[in-house]
């Protein structure tokens, strides 16, 4: 009988995929789901054949030096891979592989959920009735900001981007867009073009964040952006924490600058600025994008298909590396 490859599995898996795992892998599993350094995760790795890891692990290419020759394949629990340096991966012989497109839906859905919840100050009407304060009905009370028929800016029209404005559509909402390549007319669905960034910004009552961190997004919105941005609009940040500075984004929410921010991601998490604990204005969302069951379990099952395929001598179907 055939000796199942060893797997290291670096945080707890949804039980649909840890079921195929335990089937057909010989899988060590992180039963207390704690998140492994690099020094951990290298220990750990010792035997095992590949690794499927999380966002929240870091391997660094010092990381990647150290880890047993044994390892062939990275499998990233993600469509994000900026936790992995894929360039010492290749380096060292490793396949490296991500998640693409079966978080697509799930992830646009709370991009539309903040800023619903941020414009029409969602948070503090539950905090309202939680605590009792709630006294009935008033003309002025916790008015927001109206949603349908506003105009939308999207940075970022990958797969994310167009799945957010066709929930826009739905709210009539007139969508304008920067990417690094103009759509074809399918694709742009009526959406305005603007193949500068910053010039779209006065055009923006809304805006959603939708493309990966990298070294040319980090503090992408900053105050000079913001201040091109007309007063009262609503920021939305579903990518990365890394592309918001957050001083300048709470400077423009203590001010007034801007109405209200939706935002579902965070530099340094889980510790994010704890600023944004005191605004009411903040809509906060614990990095729960991809989290239904349905999409936690395809993109578990993405990885193993991905490792499937690596131990079968074929091309991984998603491989970055």
């Amino acid at each position: 009988m055939t000796e199942k490859p060893r797997v290291l599995v670096t945080r707890r898996m949804p039980p649909a995929v840890t079921d195929r795992l335990e089937r057909d892998y010989d899988a060590r599993l992180n039963e207390t789901d704690e998140v492994y350094d690099g020094e951990r995760l290298v220990s750990l790795a010792e035997g095992c054949r590949a690794i499927l890891c999380c966002s929240s692990e870091k391997l660094t290419a010092e990381v990647i030096g150290r880890l047993p020759d044994s390892i062939g394949a990275i499998a990233t629990f993600s469509v994000g891979y900026e936790h992995i340096d894929v360039e010492a991966a290749r380096a060292r012989g490793m396949r490296v592989t991500n998640t693409p497109d079966v978080l697509t839906d799930s992830t646009a859905d709370i991009a539309f959920l903040c800023l619903l919840g941020a414009a029409r100050r969602a948070w503090e009407g539950e905090k309202m009735l939680r605590d009792g304060d709630w006294v009935g009905w008033s003309t002025t009370q916790l008015l927001g900001v109206h949603v349908t028929g506003k105009r939308l800016g999207i940075f970022g029209m990958g797969r994310i981007g167009r799945a957010v404005a066709r929930r826009a559509r739905g709210f009539d909402m007139e969508v304008h867009y920067h990417n690094r390549r103009r759509l074809d007319a399918d694709e742009e669905a009526g959406a305005i073009y603007h193949a500068d960034a910053d010039e779209m910004l006065a055009h923006c009552q809304f805006v959603s964040l939708n493309f990966p961190a990298s070294p040319e997004t980090e503090n992408f919105l900053n105050a000079e952006r913001i201040a091109r941005l007309p007063d009262g609009a609503v920021v939305v940040n579903s990518a990365r924490g890394t592309v918001v500075d957050d001083d300048a984004l709470i400077a423009a929410l203590k001010s007034g600058k801007l109405a209200a921010a939706g935002l579902d991601v965070y530099r340094g998490e889980p510790k994010l600025d704890p600023r944004y604990r005191e605004l009411p204005n903040a809509f906060l969302l614990p990095h729960m994008g991809s989290a239904t069951v349905e999409t936690r379990d395809a993109m578990g099952f993405k990885c193993l298909d991905n490792l499937d395929a690596f131990f079968a001598g074929q091309e991984p179907p998603d491989a970055l590396a």
